[in-house]
């Protein structure tokens, strides 16, 4: 049965996230009017895009405006936004000098949910992130053909619950864990970086990749994410294992990164998430 086309809005930030969902949106007939965040989303993006607008990070009036003109009523946030691009010579508009006025913390989840609140009073929706990619979201259970060791188990258990209070508390959502101490723990520098500083730190050691989601109902913004990059960079780091919540990460390309992490003997398990999401 053919999918009934919609039109969405997709606000893009940098990686694969953006481009995949684009052209799923494609196969399936629906029309996407594409925000690009300025020095973050792919110019690979305009081709396939229905209709294709950049905008400033700091532009909360002009995305409003875009979105309204192209009649566009769910708009998805996709692709990530480096933190600290929020801190280096952004120049808000009035809406967003506004919005932040009105927040009581700066952290990602109060000013996603700020502009969400003000989006809803423009009449527009702001929609689960992951609606065109349900497939690319890990199962639970043991993806690769190698399952952890018992090692590997035991500072996957450790990680898991640190991961966790990491991500609730909006700081950051993986950690790195060598024979059950935490090496590192990511914030704004991104999971990448914070894998090569933890190698720097254990003289060869073998390290665990542990990635969480926030406990929360729904996910419209900061998914967890994995692909092809973070097997490799796992590779660089001797990372050998890599644990996250089912049903709430997404695995890009995720048959390239299986067939890679198999090639390097990486074990990628996906978990319950320890919280449930809230009803």
């Amino acid at each position: 049965m053919q999918p009934v086309s919609q039109r969405y809005g997709m606000i893009a930030g940098n990686g694969r996230f953006p481009l995949l969902a684009l052209e799923t949106a494609r196969r399936e007939g629906h029309d996407v009017v594409v925000i690009a965040i300025e020095n973050e989303a792919s110019p690979e993006l305009a081709p396939l895009a229905t209709a294709f607008h950049w905008v400033n990070i700091g532009q909360l009036g002009k995305l409003i405006d875009i979105l309204k003109h192209e009649r566009v009523s769910e708009v998805m946030m996709t692709g990530q936004v480096k933190h600290v691009s929020l801190f280096s010579g952004v120049t808000p508009d009035w809406r967003l000098v506004k919005l932040l006025a009105s927040l009581k913390e700066k952290n990602t989840a109060a000013l996603i949910g700020g502009v969400q609140k003000v989006l809803r009073e423009e009449g527009i929706e702001l929609v689960d992130s992951t609606r065109l990619l349900k497939p690319l979201l890990a199962a639970e259970g043991v993806l690769t053909r190698r399952k952890p060791t018992k090692e590997e188990e035991a500072d996957i258990r450790y990680g898991r619950r640190l991961a966790s209070i990491l991500a609730t508390a909006d700081i950051g959502q993986s950690v790195a864990i060598s024979e059950k101490a935490c090496v590192a723990a990511e914030a704004m520098e991104g999971t990448d970086a914070m894998l090569r500083r933890a190698a720097s730190l254990t003289s060869g050691k073998s390290l665990c990749l542990v990635k969480a989601s926030r406990g929360r109902a729904h996910l419209l913004f900061d998914v967890p994410v994995a692909g092809v990059a973070t097997v490799d960079t796992m590779i660089e780091t001797h990372t050998t294992a890599l644990a996250v919540d089912a049903g709430r990460t997404l695995l890009l390309d995720k048959d390239e990164m299986l067939r890679r992490a198999n090639d390097a003997k990486i074990a990628i398990v996906g978990y319950p998430p320890l919280e449930p999401p809230p009803a």
